[in-house]
């Protein structure tokens, strides 16, 4: 009930948007050699289809209508989870992959001991969001921001489940997302603005709070994060929650545990509204941001700093898209990674996609400004299907 809750504040507030104009786009599918299920993961404070609140205002489309009915009746099939809004990346792929397989969701033995929180989680049994999963029926994954953290923890549990899981679970009693080996289950990854490296908005939240001068669209946006990123208040350990998750350390610790899977194809959209002005500076255009972004994205053109390990966060982490550091959502810190080159693309690497120019929305359907983001979709989609 504490996760929907803010789900539902911040649709109410994006329900005032005219809807957009819809493109007309029809899929060449005598090129496709592959039309895998698309399985689109929300970002904090988000919701999907199990959601009320989505058959209103869509999380993919927002005002500007629903972006899964229109990709579904192009010849794509697309589905968008409903993981929880603000619990940490692992209990938030567990959510996915019971959603994905119809069962009871299990948050793990180990893990929901170690954090002291329930088990067991929401009950998809009868109602899976997909009708097979398995090697043969694989399924394409985007993440939008930390659905991107989710969707890359999400498969590397698939790959090598959870050793800690399988020592002190019984094997009548584990879930079969922690014996692993199902990697090849995934055919693609896609990240929307995601915090792979986490963000600098949390340092920039606490200086905002900080500031007796702080003007009222920075409270605006320091207000809105640290509402979300608040641990559920039922006892669990703090450090077990999506804000967590996106300190930069943290990011970057959970990077090294995840692998970039030989087999699967990995791609990137990282967002900014930022450029250098005639001096030099990094600035913004505030007529191309969402009005929750703007307090954000001024302070984050200017921080530096280091992170409590001493990881220094120079100016290559000052372009962003008002929640998101650009540099952060390109690929994880360790990966390899490539440009994207139409033709050439390879599995087993990042393939970068261009920098979107565009704030943290855009790629959702935007907030306050509607975004048509349908042609976008709709083109890539069709460039993995021709993979």
């Amino acid at each position: 009930m504490f996760n929907r809750i803010m789900s539902i504040i911040y649709a109410v507030i994006m329900f005032i948007v005219p809807t957009a104009n819809i493109p007309s786009f029809e899929a060449e599918t005598e090129k496709f050699k592959t039309n895998y299920t698309y399985v689109y993961v929300h970002g904090l404070g988000g919701w999907g289809e199990y959601d009320i609140v989505d058959h209103v205002v869509p999380y993919w489309g927002m005002m500007g209508g629903s972006l899964m009915k229109y990709l579904n009746a192009r010849g794509f099939d697309c589905v968008a989870a409903a993981v929880s809004p603000v619990e940490s990346c692992w209990d938030r792929a567990c959510e996915l992959y019971a959603q994905l397989t119809g069962t009871r969701t299990d948050y793990g033995k180990h893990h929901s001991q170690e954090n002291n929180h329930r088990r067991y989680g929401p009950d998809y049994t009868g109602r899976p969001l997909i009708e097979s999963f398995d090697a043969e029926n694989k399924i394409n994954l985007l993440g939008h921001s930390f659905g991107g953290a989710t969707v890359l923890q999400f498969l590397d549990l698939m790959a090598d489940g959870s050793e800690e899981e399988r020592a002190c679970t019984e094997a009548s009693e584990l879930s079969e997302l922690f014996t692993g080996n199902k990697a090849d289950w995934i055919y693609s990854v896609t990240t929307l603005a995601a915090p792979l490296n986490g963000t600098t908005a949390y340092y920039i939240k606490d200086e905002i709070f900080s500031d007796k001068n702080a003007t009222a669209e920075e409270l605006l946006v320091a207000c809105a994060v640290g509402l979300l990123v608040t641990p559920i208040p039922d006892g669990r350990n703090k450090l077990d929650n999506a804000g967590y998750d996106m300190e930069v350390d943290r990011a970057m610790s959970l990077c090294d545990t995840w692998e970039t899977q030989k087999d699967v194809y990995f791609f990137s959209y990282a967002c900014d509204v930022t450029y250098l002005d005639e001096s030099g500076s990094r600035t913004f255009d505030r007529s191309d941001l969402e009005l929750l972004f703007r307090g954000s994205a001024g302070r984050m053109t200017k921080w530096t700093g280091e992170t409590a390990t001493g990881y220094k966060l120079d100016e290559k982490w000052q372009a962003n898209d008002g929640l998101v550091n650009t540099i952060s959502a390109i690929a994880p810190y360790n990966a390899k990674r490539t440009d994207y080159s139409e033709g050439n693309v390879n599995s087993g690497i990042w393939n970068v996609m261009p920098i979107y120019h565009g704030d943290h929305m855009s790629l959702q359907g935007g907030l306050l400004n509607t975004n048509n983001i349908r042609l976008f979709y709709a083109e890539h989609l069709s460039m993995i299907n021709g993979l």
